[in-house]
């Protein structure tokens, strides 16, 4: 079978598909957003860097209602868009989402990780008078909660915390569950400096568990030993509870995080992309995304649930979860009308060169600040370097 070349096959890429690609998530995106309309919105958001550590080029941020839990922003930032500074990204990437959205719907609240910057946005930056609350994804916070917990249980003397660190974050889920207000928080998380030394009643209060089994493989800890004394530092460092409140509103941006391995289908971080790429890639994943968010459960003969047992190795606990039924991809045939009908109305072949469009960050040059010295200047250098050159 005869397949066009590979230059071919960008040109057509960018002539047609990006428009159109962009055309329709917009036109599915409107539809998202009239669903939620004419209620309060509180929204998840989360970002995605396109690789690990510093060298990350793109920032994809996503806004999702909690309610439907289908994505109404996707919005992707370049690092050549922030001045080269990638630590800065999904600051600029969460501000366009933000202003996106707050001018289409009545936007309430906004949960996100307790990323810094964006928390500013909110605390005493542009967002401050948006009307908009801002409050703190649980899995996140317990995750942190938790790390703080292992690295302290790595000092010496303090090694006993290990065993107590999946209760203590569990026991913050429990208090941001049950706690309306700080005050109610306080209380219940206070208790855990008894609890943790065998004291399940102290004056004024008491734990809120069943009687405890007499056998038990856990072991206390010694009230005013450097364990415990650490422990009551890491749980009530001021600047920690300061951010409580934003927790107790008990949300969880977990979809965001399996949308984010969704991600991963149409544009691998193993893989560089261009900016226009980049984007329909993004859109291409919110579009399949949304269109399958509430598939039905598969059944077998007798209408029971499919389940699938899963064992995961970190955390060294079965789970199961429903089997869903094949996604169905009903949108495409729409879409590839949209992208013929676009060819086919150009009346035109295709251009021998692709242009930039007017705001693409290829524009502003490389990703490096460095400017790039000649071939013949490389060569020399690693021939005095001693380095071959096959």
């Amino acid at each position: 079978m005869g397949m066009v070349a590979k230059s071919t096959f960008y040109r057509i890429q960018a002539e047609y598909c990006h428009d159109v690609i962009e055309s329709f998530w917009e036109e599915k995106r409107s539809a998202v957003i009239a669903e939620v309309h004419d209620r309060s919105v509180v929204a998840l958001g989360d970002g995605r860097m396109d690789s690990p550590g510093f060298s990350a080029q793109y920032c994809t941020y996503t806004l999702m209602d909690n309610e439907t839990k289908k994505i109404m922003s996707i919005k992707t930032e370049d690092k050549r868009l922030c001045g080269r500074i990638s630590t800065i990204m999904e600051r600029e990437a969460f501000i366009k989402s933000f202003n996106q959205l707050k001018g289409e719907v009545n936007l309430t609240e906004v949960c996100t990780d307790a990323h810094t910057q964006i928390s500013a946005l909110f605390r005493n930056g542009i967002f401050k008078d948006s009307g908009v609350e801002h409050t703190y994804d649980m899995w996140h916070g317990a995750k942190n909660l938790g790390k703080k917990i292992h690295a302290a249980g790595q000092q010496k003397g303090c090694s006993i915390l290990l065993q107590w660190n999946k209760d203590i974050c569990n026991h913050f889920w429990f208090c941001c569950n049950k706690a309306n207000t700080y005050e109610e928080f306080f209380n219940m998380w206070m208790g855990l400096l008894h609890h943790v030394t065998g004291e399940h009643v102290w004056p004024l209060d008491a734990c809120q568990h069943d009687p405890l089994e007499s056998e038990r493989e856990k072991e206390w800890l010694v009230k005013g030993s450097t364990a415990h004394n650490v422990l009551s530092e890491i749980i009530l460092k001021e600047r920690w509870l300061k951010e409580v409140p934003k927790y107790l509103k008990f949300r969880s941006t977990a979809r965001l995080e399996a949308f984010h391995s969704h991600l991963l289908m149409y544009a691998s971080k193993r893989f560089s992309y261009d900016p226009p790429i980049m984007d329909m890639r993004m859109q291409l994943a919110a579009l399949d995304y949304n269109h399958h968010v509430h598939r039905p459960a598969k059944r077998n003969a007798d209408g029971a649930i499919q389940y699938r047992k899963v064992f995961n190795k970190k955390s060294r606990c079965w789970r199961i979860y429903a089997i869903k039924v094949e996604k169905d991809y009903a949108y495409i045939p729409e879409l590839q009308t949209m992208v013929v009908t676009a060819r086919v109305n150009s009346q035109k072949g295709l251009p021998r060169q692709r242009k930039y469009r007017a705001m693409d960050p290829r524009r502003l040059g490389l990703l490096s600040t460095i400017p790039a010295p000649t071939t013949q200047e490389l060569l020399e250098h690693q021939r005095t370097r001693g380095d071959g050159i096959d």
